[in-house]
């Protein structure tokens, strides 16, 4: 009897044991232990966003560099990568007949200008003949009236006259004719010479060779490249940024550019032009964002990583944007008071890179938040707070 007695109290015991085990287990790690969250209190302070976006590095202004007219190259004097200044020589065509076609030119526009001399001189001696020939004309005519020579030897000095007056004309003619002349033959020496200097081929501004598309004794059709070279001071990060982000990117703006070459060190920029098109399939918006300071070693086409600062503050409220969620259509905050989850509705700012979104209204300093959770939180619900949910139960 007594060992009944012992078994039926030693098997009490046990299932009491195992009842407070499995009790103390629901409390804490079933469905009735409180939540565990990690939780931030607010605090004013500093607050800088950015947007971020992959460029190009790229030239606003490139030049090729070839023959207004077909020919041969006679010499290429600079390579990739050489530095020019603007006007420097960059490469000769063959100038073939035109250095002949040049002084025959010239040789013509001379004596253009001797035949427009010796026109000259016609004119002033026809001058001086028709003015003799008119005053003879005119004293004739007054001895005439008076009888001391005929009728046939007046009319003879008035032709003499109106003789003299039409080569006078002519040779005003040829004066005109042979200043014209000249003019025409200096135009076509000024198109030959112009000619001749297309086939020296000089840097238009001052920049760097990027490209040597030809070499010496290449034939080359008009139009058609020897070199490309583009203006250092043009160069930028052809950038691509979020459309959803663009808002508030603005000329000016500080920003911060890896290069793909580069990686780990961050190149000072700003935002120099935004553009007015946006790629609609892409859904991205074009940012020209140039270099404080242009980096020695860069390759044109190259990746870079472009970070610019929109908006700064020095008093601003905001909460990990993990923290923020949605419930029942309105947009808010986890909180905790008393160990009780409260969901407190919130109107939201813009949020920045490392995650952050700011609070305008609804919250205010010194509130405790909650982070994360290891579920779903509902309203009333008991949590305990946590440094951090790894290792949670599974």
């Amino acid at each position: 009897m007594n060992r009944r007695v012992v078994r039926a109290v030693g098997l009490a015991v046990l299932g009491l044991v195992l009842l407070t085990g499995f009790v103390l287990l629901m409390v804490r790690s079933g469905p009735l232990a409180p939540v565990r969250v990690t939780t931030a209190v607010l605090e004013r302070g500093a607050f800088e966003n950015a947007v971020f976006g992959i460029g190009t590095v790229e030239a606003e202004r490139a030049y090729a560099i070839g023959p207004t007219s077909p020919g041969r190259i006679l010499a290429v004097h600079v390579d990739v990568g050489s530095e020019v200044r603007a006007g420097q020589l960059l490469a000769e065509m063959d100038p073939v007949e035109l250095d002949a076609r040049l002084a025959a030119s010239r040789a013509a526009s001379a004596r253009a200008v001797h035949a427009l001399a010796s026109a000259g001189a016609q004119v002033r001696d026809a001058e001086v003949r028709q003015e003799l020939a008119a005053r003879n004309a005119r004293r004739y005519a007054s001895l005439g009236e008076r009888a001391f020579f005929s009728d046939a030897a007046v009319e003879a000095k008035r032709q003499e006259a109106d003789s003299a007056g039409a080569q006078l004309q002519a040779a005003r003619a040829q004066l005109d004719a042979a200043r014209m002349d000249l003019q025409r033959l200096d135009a076509e020496r000024v198109a030959v010479e112009r000619q001749r200097a297309n086939v020296r081929l000089a840097a238009p501004v001052a920049g760097v060779v990027t490209a040597r598309d030809a070499e010496p004794g290449t034939t080359l059709v008009a139009g058609q490249s020897v070199l490309r070279m583009v203006d250092l001071a043009s160069v930028r990060v052809r950038t691509r940024i979020d459309q959803g982000r663009s808002g508030g990117v603005r000329a000016g703006q500080a920003a911060s550019i890896v290069l793909r070459s580069r990686p780990g060190f961050a190149v000072a920029g700003k935002v120099s032009r935004v553009e007015l098109n946006g790629d609609a399939v892409t859904e991205e918006r074009i940012v020209q964002v140039v270099f404080d300071e242009l980096p020695k070693d860069f390759a044109f086409g190259e990746l870079a990583e472009v970070t610019i600062a929109t908006s700064r503050g020095a008093d601003v409220l905001a909460v990990p944007g993990a923290a923020v969620h949605e419930q029942d259509g309105r947009r808010g905050v986890w909180t905790v008071a008393d160990g009780a989850t409260a969901f407190v509705p919130v109107r939201t700012g813009e949020a920045s890179l490392d995650g952050r979104t700011v609070v305008l209204e609804g919250l205010q300093a010194g509130d405790r938040i909650i982070v994360h959770s290891e579920r779903e939180l509902r309203a009333g619900e008991r949590v305990a707070v946590v440094e951090s949910l790894e290792g949670m139960r599974r």
